[in-house]
Order: structure tokens, then sequence, then C-alpha cells
């Protein structure tokens, strides 16, 4: 990771799909409206769903819309809640409304909407450079391995995270260790460069970590920017954690 003139982070990471889901709905209306249930959203008025919508009325004749969002992914998590929230509200509308919109033309949307929304269009590993919007497919696969991820009820948003940072250039690319070494060995090699500052403004998340293999993880570590911690493993683990924490587990 390096600073860029303009402020922003060159950045490389891999984006990965996961079952961890939200449902979203979108059906016709007489009047626009945003409305939600599940964990609390601030702000609701300007959720990136609307602003999708409103994206694709700029250039198409699209009648008004009721969409409702039953949100489950942790906010502040480093999971791309939001970001999946407004490509599938880009692709839904496609859909729903005939546009025939093609995924690079999706694209084009989901980059005015973020960077991270981009991959959500593909849905597929991803290995992503830029301010991540520049992909990439990568060769990866983690099918018949369980994962945990643990989300211990902090909020990091992006500008507290990239504030602590310090950038390095990275001896090997991420999609070269990934793709040329070995899972049971990533441990050594693969290391998220936002674990080393927040680990100290969040000592909870170094702890968790070291739960997550002292379990018998092959691999772990933290979810993008954070605070949701995952653990890779071959057999279900057993782990537990207080109930205000929100987990995910499942074999992939």
């Amino acid at each position: 990771m390096s600073r860029r003139p303009d402020g922003y982070h060159e950045l490389e990471t891999c984006f990965y799909p996961v079952p961890w889901q939200e449902a979203l709905e979108i059906v016709e209306a007489k009047k626009t409206t945003f409305t939600s249930s599940g964990i609390k959203i601030h702000g609701e008025g300007d959720n990136i769903c609307l602003k999708a919508y409103q994206l694709l009325t700029s250039d198409y004749d699209i009648p008004p819309v009721n969409i409702h969002l039953h949100k489950a992914i942790p906010i502040g998590a480093g999971l791309g809640g939001g970001s999946a929230d407004g490509a599938f509200t880009l692709k839904l509308i496609n859909n729903l409304f005939s546009l025939g919109l093609s995924e690079s033309q999706l694209i084009q949307y989901a980059t005015k909407l973020g960077a991270d929304c981009t991959f959500f269009i593909k849905n597929k590993p991803m290995f992503a450079k830029g301010i991540g919007e520049k992909l990439e497919v990568i060769n990866i696969s983690i099918a018949g391995k369980y994962l945990f991820l643990v989300y211990p009820d902090i909020h990091i948003s992006t500008k507290e995270a990239y504030a602590s940072i310090i950038p390095k250039k990275p001896v090997l690319e991420i999609n070269q260790i990934i793709e040329k070494i070995d899972l049971y060995e990533w441990k050594d090699h693969l290391i998220n460069d936002f674990e080393s500052s927040l680990f100290k403004t969040y000592p909870m998340l170094k702890a968790i970590k070291q739960e997550l293999y002292e379990a018998g993880a092959i691999y772990a570590s933290m979810s993008g920017s954070g605070s949701c911690m995952f653990g890779i493993y071959d057999e279900a683990p057993k782990l537990s954690f207080p109930s205000r924490y929100n987990i995910w587990s499942g074999k992939i």
C-alpha cells in the first residue's frame, strides 16, 4: 500500500464472496421511498441503494420505486455490506425494468457509487489494485473449507482505518502470494497492513485473531479495514464469543 498525491491510497487486496447475505426488495410505487429492517442504518435518506437508483434515473426513464433492505451484515466491519447493497440495487433495477445494461456498463455506474462496488457486480474472487476499482480475476478457491467470521461490535470507519496506517511496499503482490504459496503457509506471508495500527487501538481484535488460531485456523486475519476477523479451517471450529458479537460460520 502507498499514498497517492490526491490523498487516496494505492492498495492491493483480494475480494472473495462469502454467503453472509442481506435481503433487498425493489417494487414499483407511486413515490420513491427507502425503508429498512434488521441492523439499524443511520441516514436512510442518503442510503447507497437510493444513490444507485438515482444514478440510473439520470440516464433512464425509470418509474418511482420502494426499496426495502433487510440489513444483516455489520456496518463498519470491513465486509463491504454497503457496497454490495449499492451494486445489487443496480443489478436488480437493470433486470426489473429490462434496461439491458451490460456488465461493463453496470461497472461504470458502480464505480461512481464507490470503489468496492465494482467487485460486487462481478461477485467472484478478484485481485484489486488502485483504490479498489482495478480488478483482475484471481485463481483462488477455499471451497470445502470452513469459514468463521466474528464482528466484535466495534465500528471502524474507513477514515479512521486509513488515518493511522503506515503504507508499505510488499515484497510479493497479494495475487502472487495467493496463487503461488500454499494456503497452509499464508500465515507467514499474507499480511493485512491495517492490523499493525488498529490492533494497538483495539487490542481485542488481536486477541480474537489469536483465539481463531488457537482453534485451529489455517489462516486468520482482519477483513479489509476491519473490524471483522475471520479464520479459515479444515473442519468446523469450536469457538465461543459473547452474545453481543455478530457471528457467521459455514462451509464454503
